[in-house]
């Protein structure tokens, strides 16, 4: 009962809140000094991709295989192969969902099943251990709930994972993606091929986005390697999976299709995708009173409430004090 006391204390918790309030801004400031530069690692993943499309370019690549980022661990494969979780737990738009991500190869594949299995055991216990340690006056249903809201948390938290991280990715290639078109615009209308526009270009806009530099450059080598251009094209826009990027692929897909120049096709498309960002950045900035709306009416009237009628409180209470004393 003491430590549940302690642990139930109000200026526990506070106190709880407060240092992880400041190791939150201290790692928010902190952290873009801290970050490592991702882009050489990405490029000799790159790299690796391309060796391994120039020894499969005899074969039939009409899916392109990915890049690895990391290594599976060892128990955790040992897991999944044993209780076959790959099948069990089966998801066919999971490939999608990882590439979309930027997680490459079959280690992530292990482990997002690892975890889709291990999270709500995780989970549950933990909501059992809460309902039992905290939950004394709590109904059967009630513990039955939390118990049950883990397992379904720890289900669900590895898709909503996924979804966050190709939303943040794909955020971070739109930002640069409109200027990247204006550079490879320049670069076929001074001679380059499509092949070197993109080497070139990722090149450059690796500073402003590694994300992009590296769609670009894997683009380059399923240019050179896959049985068709259209396809290198259509598997940029699937990675992506943006109406912008689509769009160019298809308008590039067409142009060496058709033969027109593509150039035109480039300047084209770079306009429309400037105005696809401004479009969204007016989005945001018309959606922000409504956001706004709560914050105001929960944390600044209320204040502005006390600040103003606070004195006035007072100087009844003193004048109603003073009618009674006399």
């Amino acid at each position: 009962m003491d430590i549940v006391r302690t642990l139930t204390d109000p200026l526990l918790i506070a106190g709880v809140l407060g240092a992880g309030a400041c190791f939150a801004t201290v790692v928010t400031v902190a952290g873009p000094m801290l970050a490592e530069d991702k882009l050489g690692s990405r490029l000799k993943e790159v790299a690796k991709k391309r060796e391994e499309l120039r020894k499969k370019s005899r074969a039939d690549l009409a899916k392109g295989t990915s890049l690895q980022h990391k290594n599976a661990n060892s128990f955790a494969k040992n897991l999944v192969d044993r209780f076959n979780l790959q099948k069990a737990l089966a998801d066919d738009t999971l490939s999608e969902k990882l590439i979309r991500a930027g997680l490459r190869g079959h280690a992530a594949q292990t482990m997002f099943y690892f975890y889709r299995a291990a999270l709500p055991i995780a989970f549950g216990l933990i909501g059992l251990f809460y309902a039992i340690a905290f939950g004394d006056e709590w109904v059967l249903q009630m513990k039955l709930g939390a118990v049950v809201g883990g397992l379904a948390a720890g289900y669900y938290a590895p898709n909503i994972y996924l979804k966050n991280l190709a939303d943040k990715r794909r955020s971070k290639i739109m930002e640069a993606f409109p200027d990247s078109l204006d550079m490879m615009l320049i670069c076929v209308e001074s001679g380059m091929s499509i092949e070197m526009a993109l080497q070139r270009v990722g090149q450059e806009i690796a500073p402003a986005s590694v994300e992009l530099a590296e769609e670009f450059a894997l683009t380059t080598a399923e240019l050179s390697y896959l049985p068709e251009r259209r396809m290198a094209y259509e598997n940029l826009a699937r990675r992506t999976n943006h109406p912008g990027v689509k769009a160019v692929a298809m308008a590039l897909t067409q142009a060496e299709k058709y033969g027109t120049p593509v150039g035109q096709a480039l300047r084209v498309m770079a306009k429309e995708n400037r105005d696809l960002r401004l479009s969204e950045a007016e989005k945001k900035a018309a959606s922000l009173p409504p956001k706004l709306t709560v914050p105001m009416i929960v944390f600044f009237l209320p204040v502005l409430f006390a600040v103003i009628i606070g004195p006035a409180i007072i100087q009844v209470s003193q004048m109603m004090a003073e009618r009674a004393g006399n």
